[in-house]
């Protein structure tokens, strides 16, 4: 039981690997802002490509 409770300890106040974890969730959250940027990038763009098309097209849309 006490090697049971000094194992438990040690690996409570282990931090090998820790900053490893925090690199990752720092890439994570860089990643994740990319998308969301670049995504609202890309939807805006879309828009001002449709308002262009239809201002060219004479405001009429067009046939299918």
């Amino acid at each position: 039981m006490r090697s049971a409770c000094s194992l438990f300890k040690k690996f409570l106040t282990d931090e090998q690997g820790l900053e490893t974890v925090e690199y990752a969730v720092i890439a994570g959250l860089i990643v994740a802002g990319a998308i969301v940027t670049i995504a609202s990038i890309g939807a805006w763009v879309l828009v001002k490509f449709e308002a262009l098309e239809t201002a060219l097209s004479g405001g009429a849309a067009p046939a299918p």
